[in-house]
């Protein structure tokens, strides 16, 4: 009402009621100073609900790092070239790499085994980027067993080079897992005369170890010539990259790329009969001579699982 009466005395008083003012306004307004907060508080906005499932996800689920598939490599050691590969990531076996052998027990190919060798997607499919080779225990033509033997023969054959695949093998007493080739002329001049590579042979009561081994003619069956490799644990237990390397004048084979024996022509008692195309075989075998029946430990169905087979020249 009297507003120069007093000026020197008013006016500090007016000036704390203004600071006084902005402080209040700026409390009580922090989206103009700070920012404002994403939800809740002094923000009107709602926060989301927690425990509401997140559109088009999981509700369970954890969010994982996307990684690429490994891509098939063009080239091995010592500068070879891939030259054929199945990497079984189709939704079926591939006709132009793979057909059966069909037959009941033993069926003229020795060993005294007790599966039937079938053609069925029971005994071999492709699920999930492998090969799967399932042993059954079910009756079939009088047998007590089933199971697949795949090969490549009049298919796809090769002389000399790397020839890899990468396998975990099935367990248990009486189950024999294998990787192995075959000569070409097998049907003129008959086994072993073709001559036999194995690459991996595993059988259920010796989980640890592995066996590479040659068959020709003078040193075949259980003269094969080869050697054993013996690992920390069951290879049952995971994948291994089973190899061997081949030319003119040796063969070697490999686990995870760890040479483990040599065999040349030297080593041999009898002809060196690698000098020819081999074709491929892949295979579960139930019983045998060698590796004995399965027994009451023994757990059915077995699976060989093969993500992959690489030749490389």
């Amino acid at each position: 009402m009297f507003p120069n009466r007093y000026p020197s005395r008013w006016l500090p008083i007016a000036l704390l009621f203004v600071v006084i003012g902005m402080f209040v306004f700026f409390a009580i307004t922090p989206s103009i100073t700070l920012g404002a907060p994403p939800c809740g508080k002094l923000n009107t906005a709602p926060c989301p609900d927690p425990t509401a499932t997140p559109t088009g996800g999981n509700p369970t689920a954890t969010a994982v790092a996307t990684v690429a598939p490994t891509a098939t490599p063009t080239s091995g050691g010592g500068g070879q070239t891939l030259v054929w590969s199945d990497e079984f990531n189709g939704s079926s076996i591939d006709p132009n790499n793979w057909t059966f052998d069909i037959g009941y027990g033993s069926d003229g190919w020795g060993n005294n085994e007790l599966q039937s060798y079938t053609d069925r997607p029971e005994n071999a499919r492709v699920e999930n980027g492998s090969l799967i080779i399932e042993a059954r225990e079910e009756r079939m033509k009088g047998q007590r067993y089933t199971s697949a033997r795949l090969k490549t023969q009049g298919l796809q054959s090769w002389t000399y080079g790397r020839v890899e695949a990468r396998i975990k093998v099935a367990y248990g007493q009486g189950i024999w897992s294998a990787f192995w080739m075959l000569g070409t002329d097998i049907e003129q001049v008959g086994w072993p005369n073709s001559g036999e590579i194995d690459i991996m042979e595993n059988i259920g009561r010796e989980p640890n170890t592995l066996y590479g081994t040659v068959h020709g003619p003078g040193y075949s069956g259980a003269e094969g010539v080869g050697g054993p490799y013996f690992s920390n644990s069951a290879l049952s237990d995971a994948y291994h990259v089973y190899a061997v390397e081949w030319d003119a004048d040796h063969i070697s084979w490999y686990i995870d790329n760890n040479l483990y024996v040599t065999v040349t022509p030297n080593d041999v008692p009898g002809e060196w009969v690698y000098d020819h195309p081999f074709f491929i075989i892949m295979n579960l075998a139930v019983g045998g001579n060698w590796p004995g029946s399965p027994d009451a430990t023994t757990v059915f169905p077995q699976r060989m699982y093969v993500d992959y087979v690489r030749v490389y020249q």
